[in-house]
């Protein structure tokens, strides 16, 4: 087996500006799609995650629901309600791109809201009732007390569940959005050669996803708490 490399140096800008980034005529990018997806999913996770704690029934038991149910089925199926379901409901088609970002919202949002739930729980009582004695409203005590301490706990979890969902973005190419992965599709079935467009593709999610966990054991020497220092 002989390897020519020239296939990605002549492709470079469209596997990179395009396929990654997300700049060029076709939109989409994995960047573009997966950093949205993130903080998008995070910021549902953490009002499903608090909807699971809560004490009233109408709330958490519909909150429940909806972490089980997305937990239980796969993120293509997701996918593919997205993109057949909606255009038979509302009449209309919507892009590649708004199918996969709502598809990955709302299937993470149901992972990232247990890793919210479990990160809650992980606050000593003893600090809540610190809060609550000094007079701290619910959204004063979530704010200054529980959830700093808990986003420390829940960061190895977090990130694990990111670098998930930055991989599964290749799963937006079986719909046509043009991703990392859908490029490189398309460049192999032009010039042949697998095998180094797959190899490279590998290696560039590679050094996303270890820089992510990098950034990520730094983030939590940074906010851990010294040996006996009390919170």
């Amino acid at each position: 087996m002989t390897f020519d490399w020239a296939v990605i140096v002549g492709n470079w800008k469209f596997l990179i500006l395009q396929g990654l980034m997300g700049i060029g005529a076709f939109g989409g990018g994995t960047l573009r799609l997966a950093i949205p997806a993130i903080v998008l999913g995070f910021c549902l996770g953490v009002l499903i995650g608090l909807a699971r704690l809560a004490q009233r029934s109408w709330i958490r038991y519909p909150a429940v629901l909806y972490v089980e149910f997305f937990r239980g089925v796969p993120l293509v199926m997701v996918i593919f309600w997205f993109w057949f379901l909606i255009p038979q409901i509302t009449g209309q088609r919507l892009p590649e791109y708004t199918v996969a970002l709502s598809a990955f919202v709302v299937f993470e949002a149901a992972y990232l809201a247990e890793i919210v739930r479990a990160g809650i729980q992980s606050v000593p009582r003893g600090q809540i009732d610190a809060a609550v004695s000094s007079g701290l409203s619910y959204l004063q005590m979530m704010r200054h007390v529980i959830l700093p301490q808990a986003i420390r706990n829940m960061i190895p979890s977090l990130v694990t569940q990111f670098i998930v969902l930055f991989k599964d973005t290749s799963l937006a190419s079986i719909i046509g959005m043009m991703d990392l992965t859908k490029a490189a599709q398309i460049i192999s079935q032009r010039e042949i050669r697998p095998f180094e467009l797959y190899l490279f593709i590998a290696v560039v999610y590679w050094i996303c996803t270890y820089s992510m966990s990098h950034i990520s054991r730094r983030l939590e020497l940074r906010l851990a708490v010294p040996h006996g220092t009390d919170l």
